[in-house]
Order: C-alpha cells, then structure tokens, then sequence
C-alpha cells in the first residue's frame, strides 16, 4: 500500500512540471517534495521522475500516477455515495481525437464538476493504444471492440468533407478531378497517422495513390488553409458548413462525405466514478454525430 500524500506529490511533479511549482499547489517547502519523491523512489527500487525543466515522469512514475488517479476517482466516488463533502477536483486522464476535441467534445467536459482533465491528444486510429498500455482512463476511438478490462459504447460517426477554395479548385482540378490532379494539387495533412485524405482518394479513384501533402497538425488550421488555397483537405462538417454555405469553400467532388465511426471506450475500474463523464459525452456525440 502507497502513501497518498507521496503518490500525490508525484502527480502534482508530473502534472506541474517543477518541484517549486507542485511545492506551491501542495503548500509544502520544495525540500519535502524532493524528500517525498525520494522516498517513494526508494520504495518502489526506481527512478519515478526526470529531473530536469520540464521535471517528467518516467515509465514507472506514469503507472503510479494513473494509479493514483484511479484510487482519487474512487475516493471520490465513496464521497458522493456518503454525501462527504469533497475537499478538491480529481484529475482525470482521456484521450481523444484533435477534430472530436475542436468540435464537439468540450462542452461535453465543461458539464463535468470535480475532475481536471488531463487530454492526451491522438489519432482515433490510434488512442486506443493509450487505453491498452494503462496511461489513461477512457478514450474516444474508431475501435469498437473493447479493450480488455474496458466498456465500449458507439457514439455515431463523424463526417468528414473533401474541401478547398474556388481558386484552388479552378488551378489544381479545372478539368476534373483525376488522378493525375490529386498526385499533383497539394493535400493537408494532420501527421503521419492522418490517413484521411489517402482513405477518401483511394475511394475516388477506386486505388490509393501517393499524394504530394502539406503536414499541418491542427484542426482549425486545416480550414484556415483551406481557405487560404493552400490545400485541399478533409475538415469535419461542423467546421465547415457555413464556409460550404457561402461558397468560400467547395467539395472537391460534391456529395462524396467520408464517415469515421467513434467509440467511447473506458476503463471498468473508474466507470463508475465517471459515469457523469460517459453520459455527458453520448450525449453530446448524439446531438453532433451522424
């Protein structure tokens, strides 16, 4: 059995990034933040933080952390079902889609009182490895088969649309769009895991073709860029229906959205303490998804 008060000083380090600053939340000298630190370090036979500025937490100190968060969520829990009086917010580790995060998913959190969130921002192809390896308590995904020791729910599927300006279509596609325009115009692209625009012109073209891309990784830049004539790019329609309305962006082939289904997956142990988190997110993906 850990010590709270030493568990709690490694997530205030973790989350405050310096040994003054997680002093000053704590309200304690940063000599017994170090002291602390220390002593859990040699309690568990390893290093739990990097020293340094930013101070971060190693492999091991990211599993006492979220272990701790998963003991504060339960603490908090017992408090609710005693009606106990809570003394502070707990934090709360998910991970989510940046097009999820830009659209639809923060007034779903702002109805959350008592949690800090803590929002790991990934690929929905791809956060379900955060899930897997343990680092946070939910995720929004385009995995529907639950993770072991998770739940599993279908929150509907963002649509996403082929988007550019009127000049960019008028340079890049004057005679159509063809598979020689589209290995040619620029695309946008948010990272290496961003396959969208790859998935949408293979389903044009009926087979995938290299694209020459810009690299953008930001969900309002794509639209701004857009906008802009940079590229052509798939943007979520929340963001770009009153720029379609208007004519200041165009579909690149009209009628052709691409639908990405999203889960909301998350751990067993803390859905209970989270159920206001899980109810607040299907309804706010019911009233935004297709």
């Amino acid at each position: 059995m850990y010590d709270p008060a030493l568990l709690m000083t490694l997530s205030a380090v973790a989350r405050c990034g310096s040994f003054d600053l997680a002093a000053a939340q704590l309200s304690i000298t940063q000599s017994a933040v170090s002291q602390r630190i220390k002593t859990l370090e040699d309690r568990v036979g390893t290093v739990l933080i990097q020293r340094g500025t930013p101070s971060l937490p190693t492999d091991a100190g990211t599993r006492l952390i979220r272990h701790a968060d998963e003991v504060a969520l339960l603490e908090q829990q017992l408090s609710r079902d005693m009606a106990m009086a809570q003394s502070q917010a707990t934090p709360v580790r998910i991970a989510v889609n940046a097009d999820s995060l830009d659209t639809w998913v923060l007034p779903a959190l702002a109805k959350c009182e008592g949690l800090l969130f803590d929002l790991v921002v990934d690929d929905q192809d791809h956060s379900a490895r955060w899930l897997r390896q343990g680092d946070v308590a939910a995720a929004i995904t385009s995995r529907a088969e639950p993770i072991q020791g998770c739940d599993s729910f279908a929150l509907g599927a963002l649509r996403y649309r082929a988007t550019a300006s009127p000049g960019f279509m008028a340079h890049h596609f004057a005679e159509g769009v063809t598979e020689a325009g589209l290995r040619a115009a620029p695309a946008l692209t948010y990272s290496r895991l961003d396959r969208l625009q790859q998935d949408w012109a293979a389903r044009h073209l009926g087979k995938r073709v290299p694209l020459s891309t810009h690299m953008l990784p930001s969900t309002v830049g794509f639209v701004t860029a857009a906008l802009l004539g940079l590229g052509w790019g798939m943007n979520p329609d929340p963001l770009v229906g009153d720029f379609l309305e208007s004519g200041q962006l165009i579909e690149v082939v009209k009628d052709t959205p691409l639908e990405t289904p999203l889960y909301w997956q998350i751990s067993r142990i803390t859905a209970k303490p989270l159920n206001l988190l899980t109810e607040n997110i299907r309804k706010a993906a019911m009233d935004a998804l297709h």
